[in-house]
């Protein structure tokens, strides 16, 4: 199955270069070091101006708030994972990108509108009802949809930059790959059944 998959692969990449069109990423390069630790921006450049993340790190923190059993999402590097996220130069990554930012500029328009402030400046009370306009894009009002589907998608790249965290995966009680004390291995029948016993 393996080779019939790389055979197919190999006939697609020949039959784009023969059409002269090969479908080669603009920034693809080697693969990381995985031993070096990256900082936001070392790979490529980001994206976010001060005030877009300024207003990202607010609705990071409207949509996961600090609690007795957490931080805020600001607090473990959310903003900073979109704007790698937003300014990767990956298929996809160009649809998120402008979801992201024309999302942002709509929240910090309504923000005005409603309440004269930008979003980043209103207090949660404020915040809250904005995001409960935006929040369920199945029952967003016409005039919401497009926000909801930012909202949507802002909403699963925080959750997905937190609970990637030690702190995220510690607040939904993921224990993971940790090894423990009392493990003793497969049991007798579990052993049987694979027929290693």
């Amino acid at each position: 199955m393996l080779t019939a998959t790389a055979a197919v692969a190999l006939m697609e990449r020949a039959a784009m270069a023969a059409e002269g069109t090969p479908k080669v990423g603009v920034g693809y390069g080697t693969d990381p070091d995985l031993v070096k630790i990256y900082k936001p921006g070392d790979v490529w450049a980001l994206t976010f101006t001060d005030p877009q993340r300024l207003t990202a790190t607010a609705l990071c923190d409207t949509i996961i708030p600090a609690d007795d059993k957490s931080p805020a999402a600001s607090k473990v590097g959310v903003p900073d994972f979109i704007d790698e996220w937003i300014s990767a130069p990956y298929p996809g990554h160009t649809d998120d990108k402008r979801t992201v930012l024309e999302g942002l500029a709509w929240i910090d328009e309504e923000s005005q509108k409603r309440f004269g402030n930008n979003f980043a400046d209103l207090v949660l009370k404020q915040k809250n009802a904005i995001c409960d306009d935006i929040c369920a894009f199945g029952t967003a009002k016409p005039e919401f949809k497009k926000a909801a589907g930012f909202f949507r998608k802002f909403r699963d790249l925080t959750a997905g930059g937190f609970y990637s965290t030690p702190e995220g995966m510690k607040d939904i009680g993921y224990v993971g790959n940790v090894p423990t004390v009392n493990f003793a291995g497969p049991t007798p029948e579990a052993l049987k059944h694979l027929g290693l016993a």
